[in-house]
């Protein structure tokens, strides 16, 4: 089947839904606290020169954490699991409230509008999960429908878009909300090692929500058309969160190699985003990219041919907050939306990558 890229209700029958979600509104929020990169350097007693290159050269220039407090010789030393997981729930919610908050204001919705919450988040595991908490805090209604996605990484902003886009095509008019909060902070470990510094020199909280809804043609934001998925079966393990035995904590991976195996498979994602619907890349005026890092900012341009002006949003969000997980690209997102350039007819591509190795793709159209 060809399509040609003119015709917005063709592309709508390649989505699969009888309704097709359009995006409603957008809301961000972090912590309490900002550092700049050299300040950390300072608070955190870093003089290793290799480790202080890699937070000097990371293009951020601050990011929000809430740092674990002085100890008596007033240094900061690495929080036992429970502290950090009591740290994660209080950042979770309390950031997750606020976004949802600001998001709704932007759709023009109010609390008792919510009929759908999805809530995503690695930094932390919790039972009840994130969006049962996030309801008690704001007094929604009980009869809420809600559903939790943990674990999944900094790509899981995408997977959860994809199932409430679903949702909302099955329930038209209802109002939905992905909420992405991740407490970066409580995933941090302190042990002078390279792996722990380049997570420690990347990562910041912040939580973002977009609300969705479908069968309203009234609703100004982009609508979604289609997604791709893409596991790199072969570095499942190149990005992880799990136990360390010396540490009897939690401890974040990341392989030196992981931005060139994105980048290399960046395009096998595109493509098939991209196959049977008559566009071409460049007819995509709009790329929202994750903020994983500059060398892997830099790895999908140059596999993508893609120009600086493009993933200006990306880095802007990576320079002023760090590498946000899986809310990183609504970040991006609501600066595209500030920015006010986006027309109607106007394609974008949505792009998340994180453990798996995983990259999800989303095309919307203004």
């Amino acid at each position: 089947m060809t399509v040609s890229a003119a015709p917005a209700e063709d592309l709508s029958v390649l989505s699969g839904l009888t309704e097709i979600t359009r995006f409603a509104g957008v809301g961000t929020a972090v912590s309490d606290t900002s550092y700049s990169q050299p300040e950390l350097l300072e608070i955190l007693d870093i003089e290793d020169p290799k480790i202080r290159s890699v937070f000097l050269n990371s293009a951020i220039d601050r990011r929000f954490l809430t740092l674990p407090p002085e100890s008596p010789g007033g240094g900061r030393v690495s929080e036992p699991q429970g502290d950090l997981l009591d740290k994660h729930k209080k950042l979770a919610v309390d950031m997750g409230c606020r976004a949802l908050e600001a998001c709704l204001k932007s759709a023009g919705a109010t609390l008792s509008d919510l009929r759908h919450l999805c809530c995503v988040t690695s930094t932390g595991f919790l039972t009840p999960g994130l969006s049962a908490l996030i309801i008690r805090e704001l007094g929604i209604d009980p009869h809420c429908s809600r559903s939790d996605i943990v674990g999944m990484g900094c790509n899981a902003g995408l997977n959860a878009l994809n199932v409430v886009a679903g949702w909302s095509a099955a329930h038209p008019g209802e109002l939905g909300v992905v909420l992405c909060s991740e407490a970066c902070s409580a995933a941090y470990a302190l042990d002078g090692t390279m792996r722990t510094a380049v997570v420690n020199s990347l990562f910041g909280d912040g939580s973002a929500a977009l609300a969705v809804i479908s069968g309203d043609r009234r609703v100004p934001g982009p609508r979604v058309l289609k997604f791709a998925s893409y596991i790199i079966t072969d570095a499942v393990d190149a990005m992880r969160y799990d136990w360390d035995r010396d540490q009897d904590r939690f401890s974040f991976f990341l392989d030196p190699q992981i931005p060139y195996v994105v980048g290399a498979h960046a395009e096998i994602v595109i493509n098939r985003l991209l196959s049977g619907t008559g566009l071409r890349r460049s007819d995509i005026g709009h790329w929202l990219v994750h903020s994983g890092g500059k060398k892997v900012v830099d790895a999908v341009v140059v596999n993508l041919g893609l120009s600086r002006h493009d993933v200006r949003h990306t880095t802007g969000v990576l320079r002023d907050y760090g590498n946000l997980s899986s809310g990183s690209f609504l970040f991006s997102y609501e600066r595209l939306a500030e920015e006010g350039v986006a027309r109607p007819g106007d394609y974008g591509v949505l792009m998340t990558m994180g453990p798996g190795s995983t990259i999800e793709m989303a095309l919307i159209q203004w």
